[in-house]
């Protein structure tokens, strides 16, 4: 999405970023431009499960053992100091807020300065598979469980026109997906978008807002890097069109994003 943006000249002024989103748009608020983007995309067709998501009989039978967490932290942190062009959220080329969730109270908390590493990893701490990041007293986990497309923080730090980019979900099937963790996921974006729908009939009239179609269906598991090139090959194709088709001069919802009753 961002890779087709960037190539008709779109550039934001501040960035709202949460759970990966919150990666991303770091990583865009240090490189605005379309060489970065492209160099962004670059680094994640070269992920591989491993790199994130460690998963082995050693750290399943230390989750068994602790009961608090499955996966380290070190896999996000590493990518986070290897490719983020900053170390501090204040020194990004443009503001960049990031959105935590207050594991404690399931209130958000959003990060706008302070250490980029420590606000990414506490934004992407799912809940289970990561631990909370203690920062400040605080324990913070994954900013989807609060909000997973921070359309209010955004204007509440001053946005005047939102471009907003959601992720996708297995939405044109006509049955359930296979697998109990597909299933766990299907439901969850579901919820994500009906979030969504609502924060956006909060937003005043006179700010305009564009949400660019996600990938409608989404294959694969959030755990399976493989199909990375197919994902953002899919994105830019479809983002283009959005764009061909007057996306950036007309507001609505996608319909890949409406409630649909049957």
């Amino acid at each position: 999405m961002m890779q087709a943006l960037a190539a008709r000249g779109v550039t934001a002024d501040m960035v709202v970023g949460s759970s990966v989103g919150a990666l991303n748009g770091a990583y865009y608020a240090g490189a605005p431009t379309l060489d970065g983007v492209k160099k962004l995309a670059k680094i994640w067709r070269g992920l591989r499960r491993q790199d994130v998501f460690p998963v082995s009989v050693k750290t399943l039978l230390s989750f068994l053992w602790r009961r608090d967490f499955l996966i380290s932290h070190d896999g996000v942190r590493r990518l986070i100091d290897d490719h983020l062009p900053f170390r501090n959220l204040e020194d990004a080329t443009m503001p960049v807020h990031i959105v935590t969730t207050n594991i404690v109270t399931g209130g958000s908390v959003v990060l706008s300065d302070g250490p980029a590493a420590e606000a990414i990893v506490a934004s992407t701490a799912i809940p289970g598979a990561f631990a909370p990041v203690e920062y400040k007293g605080l324990y913070l986990a994954d900013g989807a469980i609060s909000s997973n497309t921070p359309i209010r923080v955004a204007i509440e730090k001053g946005a005047q026109r939102l471009i907003i980019l959601p992720t996708g979900f297995a939405c044109a099937g006509d049955a359930p997906p296979k697998g109990a963790v597909a299933n766990v996921l299907h439901a969850v974006t579901l919820l994500i978008s009906r979030q969504m729908i609502d924060d956006l009939e909060y937003i005043d009239p006179a700010i305009a807002y564009h949400v660019v179609p996600p990938l409608c269906p989404l294959v694969g598991s959030p755990y399976d890097f493989s199909r990375t090139d197919e994902h953002i090959d899919r994105a830019i194709r479809k983002t283009e069109q959005w764009i061909d088709n007057g996306g950036l001069e007309q507001h609505g919802i996608p319909g890949e994003l409406r409630p649909h009753e049957h």
